[in-house]
């Protein structure tokens, strides 16, 4: 009865992955769409309104001396992976780049979250800076997960 069972979720398995293998550049395509769509959307709402976006910064807890190097590199940082993120030579690093600026992100949304700071100032761009911390951890945890399993597909050897 458990070889029955055993053979039946293996089969599933089976399945999941032969529809992977199938839709692999599709997959990988629509991983690339939302990055570029999440960093040109949210760099672009805070070129849109730049003047708020250097009082957010100005007003994380950080240390000063890193305040303007994030405000004239964080936009500058997510239009460049949107870029590299559209071509195939450069989609492995915008996706390797995505990764890392996202797990930035989700480090900052955890440490808000266990109430490492005092207070809780968000410099997101958009609609996204209407998100309750917990809803900006889970939307980070999402677009780390993409981009692993973006990379991870982007390998020729995968599967």
């Amino acid at each position: 009865m458990k070889n029955v069972a055993l053979s039946g979720e293996s089969s599933k398995r089976n399945n999941i992955t032969q529809f992977v293998i199938e839709k692999r550049n599709t997959i990988i395509n629509l991983i690339t769409y939302l990055l570029i769509l999440l960093f040109l959307y949210t760099s672009t709402s805070k070129l849109l309104d730049f003047n708020k976006f250097i009082n957010e910064i100005n007003i994380q807890p950080f240390p000063n001396w890193v305040k303007p190097y994030l405000i004239y590199t964080l936009i500058p940082i997510e239009i460049i992976i949107s870029i590299s993120l559209i071509f195939d030579k450069t989609r492995k690093t915008g996706l390797w780049a995505a990764l890392i600026l996202m797990i930035l992100f989700t480090v900052y949304s955890s440490l808000v979250l266990f109430r490492f700071f005092d207070r809780i100032p968000c410099s997101c761009g958009g609609v996204i800076e209407n998100l309750t911390w917990t809803q900006h951890l889970f939307f980070n945890l999402f677009f780390v997960g993409i981009s692993c399993f973006g990379i991870i597909l982007s390998k020729k050897e995968t599967f």
